[in-house]
């Protein structure tokens, strides 16, 4: 076509802006050029996300009379209502959540459901059978393929748009828009502060539907409210499953109503001889219903056929010799499991499984498998087979240790991957006959390993574990002749032998597991140790802010305290030298 205009058209002179127009363009670039920046780039997240574009210069501030829009959907509204409380205790603002989103209110914040933004190969990491492509999508993607758990955040002078196709999408939005904020909105009470964000766009959605982590409560129990908050960790770096260790030697920690004594004798030891405890079935609701609001799968572990002396010392016709053990508060493994000869236990089993699975709204139970060294061979997998078709029969999907790998395949089956050498042929078959892994090395994942030599409690039989070496690992190619469409996600374990409290907790996950989230999250063309120890050396005044422990890794270049509004030093975990060590995964 020819850019030559027509006699015509040469003749009309160009229309002239209005004056009014050109005085508020002129208004609007001085603004951009005067404001003062956001202390924070849209860049500087945890996890990285999949695209960023950054906008003009300048940043848009929220206003004390912000209102949050957000459509009118009970999901979607519980969204709103947990981003107004995760910023009205340090703005002090009162932030009214309105499900009317037309017109968009100017100068707040709507978050906007629209389900044409699940056009892509999306999943919902809830379906244990829901596929994924877990290569890396790279660059260039848009709303267009957000998926089920994907959003896309919109920063402009008119204020903050966040539209996702799901509520879960637009949870992790949240999240993302809580750390583009001043670190001092963790803030519990009001501080003075510019309330300023980053102009321009955030583009994102996960590499893998399954990202984790574990905690056990069998060593040493933790109640509650220890629970909840660890899923407050989860939920801010985008993990999507809690899996709880439920069982073990040292203790029976879940109220199953037709095996009492499960609970009121088994559940009263742990490591070191302390009181243990358990949940009642109102504690592990309340459990799941917290996390299942911030969009976490609880994943039970029952931990068969070993790992049993609590059940044995409870009801000893369980066990082998029909003689109940003394209770056990040491730290070794690999001593005790169930009769796999005596229909009695496959009673026992499919009880336990039963009440379990009908407190569980996910997918998955979690059945163990791991270091059962005193049943071998065919034994060994006929119970795990049997074991499988009891999951089966509930409805559920069965996840267990990497050792259940020779068993038959079995619909939906899961292998948690804990190795240290990446060869594993028995596992790689296993994947062949139709399992997917979720990866949790024990050298790379393992967040009860020790930092260093000196860390004073955790373990060290996988080796150190430094933020670096957390960081350092693809769970896309790390199972030889395991492809990536077979990796469900990955997964951070943490066993408690040598932890004792909510500090030791925090102390040993972060800023370990922030590492572990940005690879479950994170495009792999994004992944780089000098951007990514940056980007964590930020969320360090943020924890402290928040009063949570964490270990100041010396690989990192943590940020001083001094100077930013509503912070104190972080502490230290108050630790013990010198605790109960192992040499085994659990």
């Amino acid at each position: 076509m020819s850019t030559i205009p027509s006699p015509s058209s040469a003749a009309v002179p160009a229309r002239e802006p209005a004056a009014a127009a050109l005085a508020q363009a002129a208004e609007r670039t001085a603004g951009d050029l005067l404001t003062p920046p956001a202390p924070h780039r849209l860049d500087e997240v945890v996890p990285a996300p999949r695209q960023v574009e950054l906008g003009p210069a300048g940043a848009w501030v929220l206003p004390p009379d912000a209102i949050i829009a957000v459509s009118a959907d009970p999901a979607a509204l519980a969204v709103a209502e947990q981003l107004a409380g995760l910023l009205r205790p340090a703005t002090g603002y009162p932030l009214p959540v309105t499900d009317a989103i037309t017109p968009e209110p100017a100068g707040g914040i709507a978050l906007v459901l629209n389900s044409s933004a699940d056009l892509g190969a999306g999943h919902d990491s809830a379906d244990p059978g829901a596929g994924h492509d877990s290569a890396d999508p790279g660059a260039g993607h848009d709303s267009a393929d957000l998926g089920a758990e994907g959003y896309r955040l919109d920063i402009t002078t008119d204020g903050v748009r966040l539209t996702a196709a799901t509520a879960a999408g637009l949870f992790y939005g949240v999240q993302t828009l809580r750390q583009l904020l001043p670190a001092a909105i963790e803030s519990p009470v009001p501080v003075t502060e510019r309330w300023a964000l980053p102009r321009g766009t955030i583009t994102d959605a996960p590499r893998f539907p399954y990202r984790g982590a574990m905690l056990d409560v069998a060593r040493h129990f933790f109640g509650v409210e220890d629970v909840l908050r660890v899923i407050d960790h989860l939920a801010r770096y985008k993990l999507n499953h809690l899996h709880l260790h439920l069982t073990d030697d040292q203790g029976w920690r879940i109220t199953v109503d037709s095996w009492p004594e499960l609970t009121t004798v088994g559940a009263a030891t742990e490591v070191g001889g302390g009181p243990g405890g358990h949940y009642t079935k109102a504690d592990y609701a309340r459990i799941v219903a917290y996390a299942t609001a911030r969009h976490i799968t609880v994943v039970p572990e029952i931990d068969l056929p070993g790992h049993t002396n609590s059940a044995l010392v409870a009801y000893p016709h369980l066990a082998p010799d029909k003689i109940a053990p003394p209770p056990y508060t040491g730290t070794e493994v690999g001593f005790s499991y169930v009769d796999p000869s005596d229909e009695r236990t496959y009673d026992f089993v499919a009880d336990v499984l039963g009440e379990v699975a009908a407190l569980t709204p996910g997918p998955w139970l979690h059945v163990g498998g791991d270091e059962a060294f005193k049943v071998k061979g065919a034994v060994y997998t006929g119970f795990v087979e049997r074991v499988q078709r009891i999951v089966a029969d509930l409805g559920k999907s069965v996840v267990g240790w990497h050792q259940l790998a020779p068993a038959a395949h079995s619909d939906g089956r899961v292998l948690q991957w804990w190795g240290t050498n990446g060869e594993d042929p028995t596992t790689a078959d296993a994947v062949r006959r139709g399992a997917r892994l979720v990866l949790s090395p024990g050298n790379h994942a393992y967040l009860d390993m020790k930092y260093a030599p000196d860390t004073p409690i955790g373990h060290d039989w996988a080796g150190l574990i430094d933020v670096h070496t957390a960081y350092d690992w693809d769970p896309g190619s790390h199972v030889a002749d395991v492809p990536a469409t077979a990796v469900l996600g990955v997964e951070a374990p943490l066993w408690t032998e040598s932890v004792t409290s909510l500090t030791d907790i925090e102390f040993l996950l972060l800023p370990r597991l922030p590492a572990i989230a940005e690879l479950g999250w994170s495009p792999r063309h994004t992944h780089d140790w000098a951007n990514f120890r940056d980007r964590l050396a930020g969320q360090g005044p943020r924890w402290t802010a928040a009063g949570i422990t964490f270990h100041r890794a010396p690989e990192i270049p943590w940020p001083s305290a001094r100077g930013i509004p509503g912070q104190r030093p972080a502490p230290e975990a108050d630790t013990a030298a010198s605790r109960p060590d192992g040499s085994n995964q659990s």
